[in-house]
């Protein structure tokens, strides 16, 4: 009877978080479906009507047709993965400093560190700009990928995860001879992979997302990001709005990061199920 009980309470969880996930995924279902639909035959926000009417690929055809589309796709992927990946470097390597180096102004460097966390990123735009105007980069993919190249926000993640980390293991890598950043590449790194995949995890997203820096350093339409192409589209084809051109635009945004999200998930899983055997 114990048996049938857990297994009963097991399968109501189990609908319960099935029926909050199509929730959580039906806009995005909408999205797809409407990005299908032909624009000939008038939009339709009905599901069955959705479902019954013929799928087309003309509007991203269109999309592609009103701005460069895959230019900007491939501005977002560069930017998106090159920063993300210059963040996890200089994040985990500034961690690991202030995790398990001691020098003169540690502590007080690290919390300078977490002040600037309480200062909005819109207040430093001015003088950003003028710091890339100065270094030539507006226009340039460098002014959206180095100013981000380590947050405060990635560095006090890391060096919290770090601060776990055994101290025996470090000193003995020094002992064998190896030298301080071998022994972050070879021994600490491998040891740290789930949060490197969660932090990476959430800069990719906020990097793909990101719409005030593309917005402001880049002028040229080829070199724009995808996010800010896309808020370009016209959102009117002269009495009428031409929602699934509008749609398919969406659905290139947001189902590259869903297939990425979904590919890093397994390492945010594993990142909770550390933290709590550490525990």
């Amino acid at each position: 009877m114990e048996k049938i009980k857990k297994r009963m309470t097991g399968l109501g969880l189990n609908l319960l978080m099935s029926f909050f996930s199509l929730v959580a995924l039906f806009p995005l279902l909408w999205v797809v479906l409407i990005a299908f639909q032909p624009t000939d035959q008038g939009v339709s926000f009905v599901l069955s009507d959705i479902l019954t009417k013929r799928p087309t690929l003309d509007n991203f055809i269109r999309v592609s047709e009103l701005i460069p589309m895959w230019q900007n796709f491939c501005n977002s992927v560069v930017v998106s993965v090159v920063g993300t990946l210059l963040t996890l470097f200089f994040c985990s390597l500034a961690g690991y400093a202030f995790a398990k180096f001691r020098f003169p102004g540690r502590d007080g460097l690290f919390f300078l560190l977490l002040f600037t966390m309480i200062i909005p990123p819109e207040v430093c735009i001015v003088p950003l700009y003028v710091v890339m105007q100065k270094l030539h980069w507006i226009n340039s993919m460098l002014s959206l990928i180095i100013p981000r190249a380590a947050t405060a926000v990635g560095i006090f993640y890391m060096r919290q995860y770090i601060g776990q980390y055994p101290t025996e293991i470090l000193e003995q890598a020094r002992i064998d001879g190896c030298r301080e950043f071998g022994i972050f590449c070879r021994v600490v790194v491998p040891g740290i992979t789930p949060a490197l995949a969660s932090w990476g995890a959430i800069s990719l997203i906020a990097r793909w997302n990101d719409f005030l820096l593309p917005m402001v350093f880049l002028r040229n339409p080829q070199k724009q990001t995808l996010m800010v192409a896309i808020s370009q589209l016209p959102v009117s084809d002269g009495l009428s709005t031409p929602w699934p051109v509008v749609m398919a635009g969406i659905a290139v945004a947001t189902v590259p990061l869903l297939l990425a999200f979904l590919f890093l998930q397994k390492y945010d899983i594993a990142d909770l199920m550390a933290g709590s055997t550490k525990g």
